[in-house]
């Protein structure tokens, strides 16, 4: 080895050992914490005197939150963590941050190996959850354990001190820790559970916050047990779906109604704490008032009418319409429409009260009648046409019949009938108005007076009258009396002998007498017989021109009586 070369190593070693001697045991401190105080702050660090050789410095982002105002000033003591002893410049590198968490990393591990709680801070969201403060050691707490149940706002939760507990701790991975809020929340309310558990009974009012809503109520937290809320005692007035009046989360004052201590399943309900609106209520609603009310729900067999928030009552569909019988309810009314109806009996143990919506119109038939009394003439629109009459619309959307009967004083039904169309307006006479039936029986052939009224008025039975026969027929003939009035003789009425009665024997256009056996007025018909004249001629002829007994012939009695009529007759 050169001279040269042991000067160059010797000067290596010297400088060496004068460094260990210059900085001493100093080189340790790196990775250890501090105690130092700021002497002044410069540029973007506080530039603090821990007691060594050199000053640190500290960045100022350290000393307070992102986009806040650095807290720190001359003279402030704090504890640091050494990351450097020595940089590039011979400044001491410190860690404001990392002394804290290096702390709070001691205090937590304790925590945790005692199953203590820790308090936090939340400060940051970042993916499946956010970020804890734990005193200067940050932590990840899941979406999962913010709360017992799903959390809408975490916004009032953030930047205020919360109990969390730690769930898992790892410093070799870069110093991580999970932590929980829902354990605590999830412990306080088991003690809260059992002390109300144990307190609980019916009746009592408590407070609590709507936790869920289903189709038939919701469930209320009462702090630490949950109790059901029943759609049907939400209010007395009728409530299709909890979310008409609440809302999840939602603060409400509730009455236990019934509590099981074995199931523990707890009834709860709000409408009790209010007045009953069914106290009293046959006195506030007698039957056979009116009253004015809204539709709240129409339902196959009628509609539920709300008089007072709370009262409902029901109008059967059969009490709706006094014409429209077989028309569903949803027809006649619709929900929210306002409706006068009329009481028509009340249950108040029940809770029932029966509704009718006609009854508060008025019966249309009863009005009819006091508007048109028989005799009256009306006119009307021809709404249907059966095998039986015409029907003709009348005012309040009823109905009245022309019977086939009625229709023409001479034609026969069909006939009659076939004058007729649907939307055709004719006048009619009131005959009769059955209000208890709803039936009006109108009439069209008595606009005019009856042709026939004349000649029933002087034809009686036994009455010799001339017809004119219109229609023969296998069982007899039909005739015409002075051409208004129908009779009908019939074939063993033709003849006082078998060949006589032959209805064949008879044409039509032939006029032949007949004696009058009965008279119909109500159908203005006449029942004749050619028979019974004839017999009653030859009675006649025997007691006035003698009898066989005396010698003389049948034949010389007839014709005398004959001779004596042609004589008259002339």
């Amino acid at each position: 080895m050169s001279t040269a070369t042991s000067v160059a190593n010797s000067g290596v070693e010297d400088f060496a050992s004068l460094l260990d001697e210059t900085l001493g045991e100093n080189s340790s401190f790196a990775g250890s914490i501090v105690t130092g105080r700021v002497v002044r702050v410069q540029d973007d660090f506080a530039i603090v005197d821990v007691g060594l050789k050199s000053e640190g410095r500290v960045s100022l982002k350290e000393f307070g939150a992102p986009g806040e105002s650095p807290e720190v000033k001359v003279g402030d003591v704090i504890d640091l963590f050494v990351e450097r002893y020595e940089d590039r410049d011979g400044s001491i590198v410190l860690s404001r941050e990392k002394a804290r968490r290096e702390e709070a990393w001691k205090l937590l591990e304790k925590a945790h190996a005692a199953n203590e709680r820790v308090t936090g801070v939340i400060f940051g969201r970042v993916k499946g959850g956010f970020t804890v403060d734990l005193g200067g050691a940050h932590a990840f707490l899941p979406g999962s354990q913010v709360d017992i149940r799903p959390v809408r706002d975490i916004g009032p939760l953030m930047g205020s001190p919360q109990p969390f507990q730690i769930i898992k701790m790892d410093r070799s991975r870069g110093g991580n820790i999970v932590v929980s809020r829902r354990a605590i929340l999830e412990e306080t309310r088991t003690e809260q559970r059992a002390e109300l558990i144990k307190g609980l009974k019916e009746g009592q009012i408590l407070d609590g916050v709507v936790k869920n809503l289903t189709d038939y109520g919701a469930f209320v937290d009462l702090g630490g047990v949950d109790g059901l809320l029943h759609v049907t005692d939400l209010a007395w007035r009728r409530v299709n779906h909890p979310s008409e009046l609440l809302t999840i989360g939602q603060p409400v004052k509730v009455q236990v109604i019934r509590f099981n201590p074995e199931t523990q399943r707890i009834s709860l309900g709000m409408k009790q704490l209010q007045a009953n609106p069914w106290d009293g209520v046959a006195l506030k609603y007698p039957v056979g008032a009116k009253f004015s009310g809204r539709v709240t729900n129409i339902t196959d067999y009628g509609a539920f009418v709300e008089l007072e928030p709370g009262v409902e009552g029901l109008v059967h569909v059969s009490e709706m319409s006094w014409t429209k019988s077989n028309v569903p309810p949803g027809k006649i009314v619709a929900t929210s429409q306002e409706v006068d109806v009329m009481i028509l009996d009340v249950d108040e143990g029940k809770r029932r009260i029966s509704l009718g919506i006609k009854q508060a119109q008025g019966n249309p038939w009863e009005l009819f009648l006091e508007a048109n009394p028989p005799g009256t003439i009306v006119e009307g629109e021809v709404r249907n046409i059966t095998e039986f009459g015409v029907f003709i619309g009348l005012p309040n959307d009823i109905d009245g019949l022309v019977h086939v009967s009625d229709l023409s004083w001479d034609l026969p039904g069909e006939q009659a009938m076939a004058q007729y169309n649907k939307g055709d307006m004719v006048k009619a006479k009131v005959l009769d108005v059955d209000v208890e039936k709803s039936r009006i029986s109108l009439g069209i052939k008595q606009l005019e007076s009856d042709p026939a009224a004349e000649v029933l008025d002087r034809i009686r039975k036994g009455d010799i009258v001339t017809c004119t026969v219109t229609k023969v027929e296998s069982n007899g003939i039909e005739v015409k009396v002075d051409e208004v009035l129908t009779g009908f003789i019939r074939r063993a009425e033709l003849g006082r002998d078998r060949d006589d009665q032959r209805p064949d024997r008879f044409s039509v256009g032939e006029k032949v007498d007949a004696r009058v056996t009965a008279v119909d007025r109500a159908g203005r018909r006449l029942a004749l017989t050619i028979k019974g004249k004839e017999v009653e001629e030859d009675r006649k002829a025997v007691a006035e021109y003698g009898s066989s007994d005396s010698g003389a012939s049948l034949g010389d009695i007839l014709a005398a009586a004959i001779r004596r009529r042609n004589q008259n007759a002339e």
